[in-house]
């Protein structure tokens, strides 16, 4: 082989390599759901049905929110480890409140493992709220489940944003807003949030909707990142709230 093209022909490898890498595509499905601790809109008691819905969807994330951790109420069942056990996922909770011998709050399930956890307290004066910071290695999800009080309400989103601002990765957040225009979320988060999940479907009660309170949103996504799926589920009675997921796709 001539000296030249035993340059070239690695140099050109190692283009092709690059360009494929520079190329890789990501993509993740993202679920929120408020699962009343399995209690169904019948009030009937059964979280087989909340992890059939989650399998049914196969999402890489869910972000859960009405979880006990080992309460009374509850026989002392950690709601979030059964829920990872039934769906063949990593459980993480965060408690928002103490409540009957245990904790109740929100949660994350995920394919793989967070690199690290952070718990913020919100106000709330019916009861403290919290918002559950997750990092991930190409995103940050942030879970969070606003109080009912409208004052409190508007309190909590420039936390949010606030502890946003330090991500240096794309942020998704998700839950239970409480909160029914979808403008004043985006404009309380100071505009750097956009909508991901359908703004126009409604997710409460989940036997007949008729408002909309939950909300999956992103933040410094890359330019490349699309929205590929949205969708509500109104089939499906597990809870009083109807799940909902995004799936997006980016190139890095």
């Amino acid at each position: 082989m001539k000296p030249f093209l035993r340059i070239l022909l690695p140099a050109a490898v190692c283009g092709l390599l690059l360009g494929a890498c520079t190329q890789r595509q990501t993509t993740l499905k993202f679920m929120s759901y408020n699962i009343r601790n399995g209690r169904g809109i019948d009030n009937v008691q059964d979280l087989g049905r909340v992890a059939e819905i989650i399998n049914r969807t196969a999402p890489d994330i869910v972000a859960l929110q009405e979880l006990d951790s080992v309460t009374g109420r509850m026989a002392g069942r950690f709601i979030p480890g059964e829920l990872g056990e039934m769906t063949g996922m990593h459980a993480r909770f965060c408690r928002a409140i103490d409540y009957d011998g245990g904790a109740y709050g929100v949660g994350l399930l995920s394919r793989d493992e967070p690199l690290a956890v952070r718990r913020i307290p919100l106000p709330g004066r019916e009861e403290s709220r919290v918002l559950f910071v997750a990092e991930f290695p190409d995103y940050v999800v942030c879970v969070t489940h606003l109080s009912l009080t409208p004052e409190d309400q508007r309190a909590s989103l420039p936390i949010i944003r606030t502890v946003t601002d330090t991500c240096r990765k794309p942020v998704l957040l998700a839950g239970d807003f409480n909160m029914k225009v979808a403008k004043t979320v985006l404009d309380g988060l100071g505009g750097t949030f956009r909508p991901l999940s359908d703004t126009t479907q409604m997710t409460f009660p989940s036997d007949k909707p008729s408002i909309r309170i939950d909300y999956i949103l992103g933040r410094g996504l890359p330019e490349s990142a699309v929205v590929t799926e949205r969708q509500v589920d109104t089939s499906t009675v597990a809870s009083d709230h109807c799940p909902l997921w995004v799936s997006l796709a980016w190139k890095k």
